[in-house]
């Protein structure tokens, strides 16, 4: 692909993307490790306060994850995820809606880079419009709930890291 195209490319999806990153102290092979068994996700996922129920989870290109995240206020959010992309320990992109098949579903990508001991995670999300991100945003805290959530993964793998513990 040219550069040219490849810059239309990204820029047609820049209304509807959210990109947040972390600097993470811990080896990327445990950062990625994080997200492929759920008594790691369990542990970490989601913003302050919430908490996660897993009904099913099979962490493969085309497998699923269905849980339910327990907001601090009592409300329960059905959530659905599924891998489309897995490269160990370098990349997984997924899809992620609150059941499958949804219509509204939108895209993350995940990339995990090595900076000597510490791993720069990368969270691309792009929506189906504008609209979606723009609600993620104001109505859901979509980029603080990220950035939460990074956080909250960057205390759980630096604890590991702490322990020694490679998965």
């Amino acid at each position: 692909m040219s550069e040219m195209k490849r810059h239309t490319v990204e820029r047609s999806s820049a209304d509807r993307e959210i990109v947040i990153s972390r600097v993470i102290d811990a080896r990327r092979e445990l950062v990625f490790a994080a997200f492929t068994e759920v008594r790691h996700l369990s542990q970490w996922w989601g913003p302050e306060g919430f908490t996660t129920t897993t009904r099913a989870f099979e962490f493969r290109v085309g497998g699923a994850w269905e849980f339910v995240m327990h907001g601090p206020d009592g409300t329960d959010y059905s959530d659905w995820i599924t891998w489309t992309e897995i490269i160990p320990p370098a990349r997984i992109t997924m899809l992620h809606g609150e059941y499958r098949d949804d219509p509204n579903a939108f895209e993350s990508v995940l990339t995990f880079a090595p900076d000597g001991e510490t791993t720069r995670i990368e969270m691309l999300t792009v929506f189906p419009t504008k609209e979606l991100r723009d609600e993620a945003i104001e109505k859901f805290g979509a980029i603080e709930g990220g950035q939460q959530t990074l956080a909250s993964l960057a205390g759980y793998v630096t604890e590991m890291a702490s322990k020694g513990s490679d998965s």
